[in-house]
């Protein structure tokens, strides 16, 4: 089977963006899938990481065509400039944008940007899909999002191939939870234009694939009239060796009671981690918890009210920006717990399952009923808190803090559940998907 992935970033492009795709281009050629990719060539990114295209193998054929996107630090300006400002630190995702797009040139820049900014690929990425799908015989189209633009593909696509079978994996839910972090407009005809293109691209696929139960059930009830087969999930996962056991909680020997608990948090700091509510917890802990404690937060962090609010914290926290992924791994094994902080009741943050691969404790301040809850108690991979109770967040710290001598003993994950996450089984189930669905010629 020939499979062409389309993807906006890939490597070199750094950041858990790219982690699904490269899994994918990965781990399907073992299962006798011979994949194309096409990608942006100047595609921005938070970073870049040019040990991960050493992970792809030499049989996969990257196409890499021009977008017209704005470098991630002039995309952020302009998007600020246009929606009015950057988010403020104990702020709900979403809640930085203005609701009427401020000045008829500001909305005017940001109706040119629907559905997002990434929409000037789209002009390089179309011709470049049609040809190589002629020239490499490709038997099935895999178009995975963000950026959500390119949900136009599958509809231009489905024009001029009417029987190609084609793929649109989402990585995170848009209309319901992130519409307004990746639109540089937050109004009407916005969401007017997403609805739009995601409701051509689900008619226009064959098959539609979500990373969580909650974002497939979504899905289902925007299109009620579309069969509900059509919607599958396949969730993100981890590389790397599969824990045969705990890792060894570090930080920490036993009857060791002065020994600093150090807490690592992977990824960037943007809307739906708000750390708000976390660092009035931190802020509030006794003295004799806070002095024992260490906070390092690894990766991009999007708005200054979100830089200045974690150093308010003053020598509890340390920020160390964003590093190559191997680095960031390396983290993993150098810390007590992982903290995972998230407003998000659908999706789930691609670093949790880096996070399970590690194998050490996590520490949650999560949604109280979104998939992250269930995904950590399904695994039994850590301890978590309501993102909203601040003082739930703080008993967490406490106990956390407190449990660090008896670490190993308390923590008991259950490793036949994170082995499921792995990306190698993973991507065999997304073989056999992208293998029935060939089966179902429009």
């Amino acid at each position: 089977m020939n499979v062409l992935l389309i993807t906006f970033s890939f490597p070199p492009a750094g950041g858990v963006g790219v982690l699904r795709a490269l899994s994918l281009a990965k781990y399907l050629p073992e299962n006798d899938i011979r994949v194309d990719v096409l990608t942006a060539r100047n595609a921005p990114a938070v970073g870049k990481d040019a040990s991960l295209l050493q992970q792809v193998p030499a049989s996969v054929t990257v196409h890499r065509s021009w977008t017209l996107d704005l470098p991630f630090w002039l995309r952020k300006a302009v998007k600020k400039g246009v929606s009015g400002g950057g988010a403020k630190a104990g702020s709900t995702a979403g809640a930085t944008a203005k609701k009427n797009g401020g000045s008829p040139l500001k909305r005017l820049i940001g109706n040119l940007l629907l559905p997002d900014p990434q929409v000037g690929w789209l002009p390089f990425a179309f011709p470049a899909a049609r040809r190589i799908i002629r020239e490499r015989k490709i038997d099935i189209v895999l178009i995975t999002v963000p950026p959500f633009s390119s949900v136009r593909l599958a509809t231009r696509l489905r024009k001029v191939f009417p029987s190609l079978p084609i793929v649109v994996d989402f990585r995170d839910e848009w209309l319901t939870t992130t519409i307004d972090l990746v639109s540089f407009n937050n109004n009407d005809r916005a969401r007017m234009v997403a609805h739009k293109a995601e409701a051509e691209a689900v008619r226009d696929a064959t098959a539609v694939v979500a990373v969580t139960e909650a974002a497939r059930n979504e899905l289902r009830g925007r299109y009620p009239g579309v069969p509900a087969e059509k919607f599958r999930c396949i969730p993100n996962g981890y590389d790397g060796p599969v824990p045969t056991a705990a890792a060894d909680p570090g930080s920490a020997a036993p009857g060791s009671s002065e020994q600093r608990t150090t807490l690592t948090y992977i990824g960037t700091v943007y809307g739906s981690t708000d750390p708000g509510t976390f660092i009035q917890a931190v802020q509030g802990l006794p003295e004799q918890v806070r002095s024992r404690l260490r906070i390092r937060f690894i990766g991009h962090i999007e708005t200054p009210a979100y830089r200045a609010a974690l150093m308010s914290l003053g020598d509890t926290i340390e920020l160390k920006g964003f590093v190559p992924q191997a680095e960031a791994l390396r983290a993993i094994q150098d810390t007590t717990y992982l903290l995972l902080i998230t407003h998000d009741r659908i999706n789930v943050a691609a670093k949790l399952y880096d996070y399970l691969g590690g194998g050490k404790p996590i520490l949650g301040a999560v949604h109280r009923d979104g998939d992250v809850r269930r995904l950590l108690e399904e695994t039994g991979a850590g301890w978590w808190a309501d993102i909203d109770d601040v003082e739930a967040i703080r008993r967490v710290l406490i106990e956390a803090v407190e449990r660090q001598g008896r670490l190993g003993e308390a923590f008991q994950p259950d490793l036949e559940s994170i082995a499921s996450y792995h990306r190698r089984p993973l991507a065999q189930r997304y073989a056999a998907l992208l293998r029935e669905t060939a089966r179902q010629r429009p």
